[in-house]
């Protein structure tokens, strides 16, 4: 009999397969690696320059894109402290839409700082209680910077909103921001309520065509649908609409009947009453005024054969979310079942047409004077992997529209606001004593990681571009930050680069507390996962894991 080893300590604690890591070697390193590494991942596609990712998901589908959102999106990451990162750029997302980016980079890099201190002797909540003091005067210096008379924006100024616009929508779309800003500041204008807080991003729809290029991109008052009008009625200009979401069709009942029927003339009769009674049900709708009936489900044949007689246009919209925001477009009502509309469940709407845009049949449904509900962008382009992209892009611009709605302060971009929290916050932690200094100090330098991306990324030295970054700004030119194009320190208010402080405010302070997280843990206990299906047999030369 072999003679077994009894398990002793943890191991003798917990059920056996689990895995328990503690320590600052296993728990507090391991995870700082795993989470510079997705920082890695992210941070070569920050900024205009930044490069695009391939990332091909668990059913195959491929993205084509430099948003950081989408990228740990698709990543199943399974590593639970870079799980808290892709937790904190999610929040981002939620919150303002834009800047995932930053605070995933951004975390990464402060954990990257924090592992060298660790190597050099101090204690991570040393490093905590740094970074929390360094985050809180962030903040406050942040509000130094916002741009004098910024706090007061008319949301419906084109300008003001394109110059805040801008930036977000140029680093998924480098060199065609100047195509798509005016479009997305021209949809979101259309549909803004009379309170700009409520304005809900929702109503501004994206239709993706293929074919044609950005110049052909335009935008509609009202909604494009990806189908065809079902009969032969193909346009009709200021009408009133009629939505049945059941389908418009004989009603089967609900509880089953049998018909006996003795002779053929009972027959006929049968079905001839069933043409009368949806003849008069289409009559029904086209006598309240209506001429187009959108339904939400199946048309029937003969329905179909009688509303041509009355000369009535069909629209087929199976999606339930789509008839919804049809509803919202023209006003209607949506009824359950085929019969006479009340006139105030009519909608109006000012034409609908079908039209053929790059092969593909679409119909478009304008309502110019009516309520200004929804707005849709009608994006052209060469692939799908573009147009998706494009989507992104109009999506971070809407998003910059929400956030300015309810804040319009701005920051000067490109860097130069980061270099100069970066001077500041260094000059701060040379007052403090004690061995927090350290830790801010090394908040400080986390900044130098934005110029830095984004000077490496469009292939410049960053170096020089950092150094001279610090120097224009000791000398009190708080605006200046790197001109991409050209690849030199420049003042940003001449170019017009500004970031949303809301923006920067959300992003730094989620990448402080999922840092501030990550160095918090100092055992993780891992226990067996759930059993799945049996392992498939290994190919020789694999060991279990």
């Amino acid at each position: 009999m072999g003679f077994q080893m009894q398990p002793y300590g943890v191991q003798a604690m917990l059920k056996e397969g689990h895995k328990h890591l503690s320590g600052l070697d296993e728990a507090v390193l391991k995870n700082i690696d795993a989470c510079k590494q997705l920082s890695t991942i992210t941070r070569t596609s920050l900024g205009p320059n930044g490069m695009n990712k391939m990332v091909i998901n668990h059913l195959d589908k491929l993205f084509v894109t430099n948003d950081a959102a989408t990228i740990v999106n698709e990543l199943e990451v399974q590593h639970p402290a870079a799980k808290l990162l892709v937790l904190a750029g999610k929040a981002q997302q939620e919150e303002i839409g834009d800047g995932a980016n930053l605070t995933i980079s951004f975390a990464g890099e402060l954990l990257q700082n924090a592992e060298e201190l660790i190597r050099m002797g101090l204690h991570p909540s040393e490093i905590i209680s740094g970074y929390t003091k360094a985050i809180n005067k962030t903040v406050e210096i942040l509000e130094d910077l916002v741009e004098r008379g910024s706090e007061k924006m008319d949301v419906r100024d084109k300008e003001q909103v394109v110059s805040r616009m801008k930036a977000a929508v140029a680093s998924k779309q480098f060199g065609q921001e100047d195509i798509l800003c005016p479009l997305i500041a021209d949809a979101c204008i259309q549909v803004c309520p009379k309170n700009p807080a409520n304005f809900n991003v929702d109503n501004v729809r994206v239709a993706k065509l293929l074919g044609g290029g950005l110049h052909n991109c335009t935008i509609v008052r009202g909604m494009v649908l990806k189908c065809d009008a079902v009969g032969s009625i193909k346009r009709i200009e200021k009408t009133k609409v009629a939505v049945f979401a059941g389908g418009v069709d004989t009603s089967a009942t609900d509880t089953k009947g049998t018909v006996l029927i003795h002779s053929a003339e009972q027959l006929e009769n049968y079905a001839k009453t069933e043409e009368a009674k949806i003849e008069e049900l289409i009559k029904a709708v086209a006598d309240s005024g209506a001429k187009v009936i959108v339904s939400g489900a199946a048309v029937g044949e003969m329905a179909l054969h009688f509303c041509e007689r009355y000369k009535l246009m069909v629209l087929k919209i199976n999606s339930k979310f789509e008839l919804r925001r049809f509803c919202r477009t023209t006003g209607a009502v949506a009824l359950l079942k085929l019969g006479q509309p009340n006139p105030d469940d009519l909608g109006y709407v000012d034409s609908v047409s079908v039209e053929e845009i790059g092969g593909v049949r679409v119909t478009i449904v304008k309502n110019e004077e009516g309520g200004n509900s929804v707005c849709t962008v009608v994006l052209r382009g060469s692939t799908d992997s573009i147009l998706d992209d494009l989507e992104r892009a109009v999506d971070d611009g809407v998003n910059t529209y929400k956030a300015m709605c309810r804040d319009s302060r701005i920051v000067p971009g490109a860097a130069a606001t980061e270099i100069e929290l970066a001077r500041r916050l260094k000059e701060f932690s040379f007052k403090e004593t004690g061995l927090d200094q350290y830790a801010i100090a090394k908040f400080a330098e986390s900044f130098e990681m934005v110029p830095k991306t984004l000077a490496e990324n469009a292939g410049l030295n960053a170096m020089e571009i950092i150094s001279s970054l610090y120097a224009e700004h000791a000398s009190g030119n708080t605006t200046v930050g790197i001109n991409l194009e050209e690849g030199v320190c420049k003042d940003v208010s001449t170019v017009n680069i500004w970031d949303l402080y809301v923006t920067k405010f959300f992003g730094l302070k989620y990448a402080a507390d999922a840092a501030c997280t990550v160095l918090r843990v100092d055992q993780i206990i891992m226990a067996k996962p759930a059993g799945g299906p049996a392992k498939r047999d290994q190919p020789a030369g694999m060991d279990e894991d």
